[in-house]
This record gives C-alpha cells, structure tokens and sequence, in this order.
C-alpha cells in the first residue's frame, strides 16, 4: 500500500528548484550525462531522480559534498547517504529527491533510466537541450 503524501505548491517548487539546483551543479562540476527524472505519480517514496555519471571517485565525493552544501543553503536537508567510500555508486536521499551518481560501469549496469523509462525527463538545462516530455509548464 503506498503512503499518501501531502504535498503543496510551495513544496513541490521547492523540491523541484532541488532537483534542477542539484543537476545544474553537477553539470557546473564536470558530471557527465546529468538526467532528472521526474517520478511524481510513478514512485510513492520520492518526487525526483537526479542521475549522473562522474569521471573519477575522487570527483564523485567531491561533488556528494557540494550537492549536500547546496541541499542544506536552500534548506533541504540530506537525511541518508550511501557509497561515498566505495566511489562507484553514491546515492544521496533527500527524501523527495534522490541523486545518484554514478560510475560509467555502475551506471550501464543499473541502467535507472531503463527501469524508470515511463518518466518525464526534466529540463534542467538553460541551452534546453534536455525536453521536458510532460505537459506541465516551466
């Protein structure tokens, strides 16, 4: 049974505005292949997917640390993290948001936008490179 979650206007600008923050900061950092994955109406456990693919470990927990800076100076605070020491796979869970970077290895293997493929892509990017495929204004 999926759990009912209230959610208004105000929040979900706020957790968009994280989302959008989050992926523009990873593309700022040299990620690779940055995607937002909106999940409202497909996940009861969180709004949005930000996935992204580092060139080094050492540039993954770099950028784990600035995306939780970021989170916490527009107070939305990190509540879990996982993979940080390993480097091949963090996730970070902001509870409506959920970031996963990864590896190239990593990333292929998982393959989240194959398992969410029935998401709208969010567009995150000021060039409009990414599509926004809902119907919902920007």
């Amino acid at each position: 049974m999926a759990l009912a979650r209230r959610a208004t206007r105000k929040n979900e600008e706020n957790t968009r505005k994280l989302a959008v923050g989050i992926a523009q900061l990873a593309h700022n950092r040299n990620a690779e292949d940055i995607i937002v994955l909106d999940l409202r109406g497909l996940s009861p456990i969180t709004d949005y997917f930000v996935i992204g693919t580092g060139t080094s470990d050492r540039q993954m927990r770099s950028l784990a640390d600035e995306i939780e800076d970021f989170g916490t100076e527009i107070a939305q605070k990190l509540w879990k993290a996982a993979g940080r020491d390993a480097g091949d796979w963090i996730v970070m869970d902001f509870v409506d948001v959920v970031v996963h970077l990864f590896n190239q290895s990593m990333r292929r293997y998982y393959d989240l936008e194959l398992i969410w493929g029935e998401a709208p892509k969010v567009q995150w990017r000021p060039d409009g490179l990414i599509q926004n495929s809902s119907s919902e204004s920007q």
